[in-house]
């Protein structure tokens, strides 16, 4: 009987393990704009980001006007700081101290979102995912910065200086600060997650066995 009882409140105890570490989407923010261009154009528009759950790929929507048509480079900076406008928000978003390269490649920095390719309406609206960003964790996003450069990104596969380190996208044309769009009440990925479970469960499994082996 005390066995039936132990048993049913480790299994009590894990169900409710779960839901306090169920995840909740998330969405971030980056309202752009930049300074007024020599032809009197200038970038504005928002970047949305969303993340569903924990470790899963973030959804990337860019609406931005005023562009340029081609190819122009697109990442996440370091700092969200914008106190000298574009200038200020440092270099690229790069924890892992490795070279500069495509969104795709194996080796990039965290913040290398590769290029947007405007048409001639300078207008560019689109949805893509990427694998390495995140909105929490230790590749996190918020609070830092999202910018758009003048020139295409060559994703480090250019002879220039400065291909590994920037691309030698040119100068910053648009940028923002990536703020929190959500309405959480307790923040996700943090202090919890699939490895709290995890965590939970092991002892749930010792407990029980220990107590299941003193009763024999």
């Amino acid at each position: 009987m005390m066995q039936s009882i132990v048993i049913s409140l480790a299994l009590c105890a894990t169900i409710c393990a779960a839901a306090q570490t169920r995840n909740t989407p998330i969405q971030a923010i980056a309202y752009v704009s930049g300074p007024v261009q020599a032809d009197g154009s200038q970038v504005k528009g928002n970047v949305t980001f969303t993340q569903n759950d924990c470790g899963q790929n973030v959804h990337v929507r860019v609406q931005l006007e005023g562009l340029k048509e081609g190819k122009h480079g697109f990442h996440v900076h370091e700092k969200g700081d914008l106190s000298n406008g574009c200038a200020s928000t440092g270099g690229h978003y790069n924890p892992d101290k490795v070279d500069h390269g495509g969104p795709d490649h194996e080796v990039r920095h965290v913040g290398d979102l590769g290029n947007l390719e405007v048409n001639s309406t300078g207008v560019i609206d689109i949805t893509y995912t990427d694998k390495v960003i995140s909105l929490t964790g230790n590749r996190g996003i918020i609070g830092r910065a999202v910018v758009v450069h003048e020139l295409e990104d060559d994703l480090g596969l250019g002879d220039h200086v400065d291909s590994k380190k920037t691309g030698n996208a040119g100068g910053r044309i648009g940028c923002a600060v990536i703020g929190v769009n959500s309405d959480v009440d307790e923040w996700p990925c943090r202090d919890g997650g699939a490895g709290g479970l995890r965590s939970s469960l092991s002892i749930l499994t010792v407990v029980v066995a220990l107590f299941l082996a003193r009763s024999v």
